[in-house]
């Protein structure tokens, strides 16, 4: 398996066993651009982010995750510090990418990719625990959404 197809598995593996989409995409992707792991404060931050952004069925935390990911690495730390210099290109273009790979379910958003009421506690439930329920659409997003950003980080910081 290369390193792309690493990443993926990842993220997938990590999104399977109980991490939110957005804390997969992050913790699967953070190594593509410094060697540390991301603190456990930031990936906990990252959980109000799932089900898009805080059970609203809003953007899709995949994406979340992805973007974070980025900016942990390549995000200013100080007021006046300055960004790297590829951080927006590396976020647009996985913005444009998570269009692409969602673009069969209509939206960027959660509501059309897992289409589970997140207020309904038996819609969650069976999200989580039916083999036919859409989070096998859930994790091949968070599967595509690991492996485009180890596309990006390769061309933008090779």
């Amino acid at each position: 398996m290369d390193d792309r197809e690493n990443t993926a598995v990842k993220a997938a593996d990590l999104f399977n066993d109980g991490f939110h989409c957005s804390q997969a995409v992050l913790c699967a992707c953070s190594k593509l651009f410094r060697e540390e792991p991301p603190p456990p404060e930031l990936t906990a931050a990252m959980a109000p982010f799932a089900a898009g952004m805080a059970s609203s069925g809003q953007v899709c935390g995949a994406l979340s995750g992805a973007l974070a990911a980025v900016g942990f690495a390549l995000g200013k730390t100080a007021p006046k510090g300055e960004n790297h210099k590829a951080m927006s290109r590396i976020g647009h273009e996985m913005v444009s990418e998570f269009n692409r790979i969602t673009a069969e379910h209509g939206s960027i958003n959660c509501a059309d990719i897992a289409k589970v009421d997140w207020q309904d506690a038996e819609a969650v439930r069976r999200f989580r625990t039916d083999p036919d329920s859409r989070r096998k659409h859930c994790v091949r997003v968070v599967r595509e959404t690991a492996a485009i950003l180890h596309d990006l980080a390769k061309k933008h910081l090779a």
